[in-house]
């Protein structure tokens, strides 16, 4: 998809064909956490409507608070929208999803299990992977092996998480939520506690992995820089109640190399997120994201 881009206009869709059915789809979401809540008018996100077609890496950010979490809660089925409706890859959300995978800031690693186990975890857990397991073991050992081996882990199989250093803790953390080959990715502030080099080392590391295997992404971070050097296209909320400001397509080159951080086309994009967090959720924009 991404290697056409030249011929593709701004949506994503080439000249003459239909645009596709939405993978990931809002349409006008509230969500109150309780029915009180809901009663009184308090929403934690208010009126959130977004699609992302297959493949897409979308980033989310805003100032704290702002709900960006909550849509991830939501996006998973963990909380059901108040009102509205999500839909994933056709179907409505109505209760936790399987086959996605998850990331966050902290690592959460089991520190009992070595490197090799915590990234086969989820095959133990999630069908069809758990009623194989025995019998496809060591193909499932290969594969997360070879997933270790693409983020820069080979050799570090048999170490345990306090054996790991942050930056490495984070990559397998990410391998374990890819290892089951979900459709769709939900990463929240997953690079947030490491260092400005690691970060942007791990930034190339999810590159490349989407890159080759074009899964799904919706990233939730507070890095506008962050947002801006990997995803497709970034969605700005505004401060509690929760709603998008700007929607922005990206549209610097992929692969897009590090450097590229440091050219004035990337700093007018961060630029001009930047000038939108804090912006009022009364001020509403059109979907190319303008005001």
């Amino acid at each position: 998809m991404m290697a056409r881009e030249a011929l593709m206009p701004a949506s994503g869709t080439p000249v003459g064909e239909q645009p596709a059915k939405p993978f990931v789809d809002f349409n006008r979401v509230w969500l109150a956490y309780d029915d009180e809540l809901a009663r009184r008018g308090e929403f934690a996100v208010e009126d959130i409507s977004l699609q992302a077609r297959e493949g897409e890496f979308i980033a989310i950010v805003g100032p704290s608070g702002c709900g960006k979490s909550t849509f991830m809660k939501l996006a998973t089925g963990l909380r059901p929208a108040t009102r509205g409706a999500v839909s994933i890859n056709g179907a409505k959300v109505t209760g936790p999803l399987k086959q996605v995978g998850m990331a966050f800031q902290a690592p959460t690693l089991l520190p009992w299990r070595t490197t090799l186990d915590n990234v086969m975890l989820p095959l133990e857990i999630v069908e069809p992977y758990r009623s194989t397991m025995r019998k496809k073991r060591a193909e499932y050992v290969e594969r997360a092996r070879a997933l270790l081996k693409t983020v820069g882990l080979a050799g570090y199989e048999d170490k345990y998480p306090w054996q790991l250093s942050g930056g490495m803790q984070q990559r397998a953390s990410i391998c374990r939520a890819l290892i089951h080959e979900p459709r769709m990715l939900l990463l929240d502030e997953p690079f947030g506690a490491l260092d400005a080099f690691t970060r942007e080392e791990l930034w190339c590391v999810l590159r490349d992995l989407w890159q080759a295997q074009r899964f799904n992404v919706i990233l939730v971070t507070h890095d506008l820089r962050e947002a801006v050097f990997l995803a497709d296209t970034v969605y700005v909320m505004s401060a509690r109640p929760g709603r998008i400001v700007l929607r922005r397509e990206i549209d610097l080159p992929r692969p897009r190399p590090l450097d590229i951080t440091y050219t004035e086309p990337f700093a007018e994009r961060v630029h001009e997120l930047r000038e939108k967090i804090g912006h009022k959720p009364g001020n509403h924009t059109d979907n190319a994201g303008r005001p």
